[in-house]
């Protein structure tokens, strides 16, 4: 009897996997914060982003919102610099992914990611925080591996 209930259960681990109870909308606007990005060549950018820091914010993060707009974003705050993955589940428009290292430098950029894509996204190296920009943004803006991001939670509050 216990080995018919573990292979039931194992039969439904995968529709519980896609079905993500309660992850069916987008989740309401986080609190924001001002983030400024530095560039090489002395430009000021800035963005207004929603701080992601709980995991059930960081699960959600921009899924099923139908625009970014281009002096917005979410930042997602690891609490310490770690490798991180992301995906483009229930995210149905393009991203850039901007990943930061824990001094506050651009330390990856991965732009236009594909919307509703399950193709990992990785950091490729220890990083404190990653955010979340409309896609094309880095492009227009310049924005580029080594510019500066100047936030509180770098010690670098604009």
């Amino acid at each position: 009897m216990q080995r018919r209930s573990l292979l039931a259960l194992a039969a439904l681990l995968p529709f519980a996997a896609v079905a993500q109870p309660g992850v069916d909308r987008p989740q309401s606007r986080l609190p924001t914060e001002p983030l400024v990005f530095e560039t090489r060549d002395g430009r000021w950018l800035t963005f207004t982003v929603e701080m992601a820091v709980q995991p059930e914010q960081q699960m959600i993060g921009l899924m099923f919102r139908p625009e970014v707009k281009p002096d917005e974003g979410m930042l997602f705050d690891w609490g310490g610099p770690r490798e991180s993955s992301m995906w483009m589940r229930n995210t149905i428009t393009s991203l850039d992914m901007v990943f930061i290292a824990a001094d506050g430098r651009v330390h990856r950029i991965a732009e236009r990611t594909v919307p509703y894509s399950l193709a990992s996204i990785s950091s490729n190296g220890p990083v404190r925080a990653t955010l979340e920009l409309a896609a094309g943004m880095a492009e227009r803006l310049n924005i580029r591996v080594g510019d500066r991001v100047l936030h509180r939670i770098f010690g670098t509050a604009p």
